[in-house]
């Protein structure tokens, strides 16, 4: 199993764009295999003097220009929430970056679930159910979409959906992801990852063509943060990513997960 190393730079508190970017280079040079935002409208946690509010840039515009700004690992959202924007509108926007980078796009997405998002511009919160249902109905108009659109996609563009839901996301999940992200402990992982396999025996899937994802986890219970990834490899997670926010995008965690990968290989 190959394991690859991600990056989030989560676009908060920094005010100048030139620090995502340089933040974006430094983490290309230094080996990542991907490099994530998110699909926020607002900063989700305190800065180090402890303010949450703060500067804020936009998804799918930036993933844009990181498509131009890079040449070799792979880009995306984790994630993007589908009730945002028309899901025919993804598609082409997702193809459309696509090509900017030549097929290097992850396509992420998610039900949504900060409030403040939603209010504050306008859409339609709902309940965790009802933005999961649309979550469904917003997968099968993206995926409809995308062979119309002229030219298409320069492949299968690989869709990462994040969330563990059993009964109602990771039925999603075997129905339309590529990779599947998730934020448990090992041990409700374990379970959802069973959970997993029987969605796929019930859609017609092969289980292992879901690439297993989750956050680079932190030290705990005595064991280090490498000693937990070996941990979570072993059960077959493979893409571990690792957050960072601004303004100061700290690479210190980064570096640690990206010599434990080399160690491996």
């Amino acid at each position: 199993m190959t394991i690859r190393i991600g990056v989030q730079l989560q676009p908060q508190h920094a005010p100048d764009y030139q620090l995502i970017r340089d933040a974006l280079l430094r983490a290309e040079d230094a080996g990542v295999d991907a490099a994530f935002n998110w699909d926020h409208f607002y900063p989700l946690y305190p800065d180090k003097h402890g303010n949450t509010d703060g500067a804020h840039f936009e998804c799918w515009t930036m993933l844009g220009a990181w498509a131009e700004q890079t040449s070799r690992i792979q880009i995306g959202a984790l994630v993007s929430a589908t009730g945002y924007r028309n899901p025919d509108l993804v598609a082409d926007m997702a193809r459309t970056v696509d090509h900017i980078s030549g097929g290097r796009l992850i396509l992420g997405v998610g039900a949504g679930w900060f409030a403040k998002d939603y209010e504050e511009y306008g859409y339609e919160f709902g309940t965790a159910g009802s933005r999961i249902g649309l979550l469904g109905e917003n997968l099968d108009r993206i995926a409809a979409r995308l062979p119309k659109l002229d030219p298409p996609p320069t492949r299968q563009i690989p869709v990462l959906i994040g969330g563990g839901g059993i009964r109602k996301t990771l039925r999603q999940v075997a129905k339309h992801a590529n990779i599947w992200h998730s934020f448990e402990s090992l041990e409700s992982y374990r379970t959802k990852s069973a959970a997993l396999i029987d969605h796929c025996a019930e859609v017609g899937r092969n289980p292992t063509d879901i690439e297993h994802s989750a956050p680079w986890p932190k030290p705990e219970g005595g064991r280090s943060a490498e000693e937990r990834a070996d941990e979570f490899a072993a059960e077959g997670v493979s893409l571990f990513t690792v957050d960072t926010g601004g303004p100061d995008y700290d690479f210190e965690e980064l570096q640690a997960a990206l010599a434990w990968r080399d160690a491996r290989s």
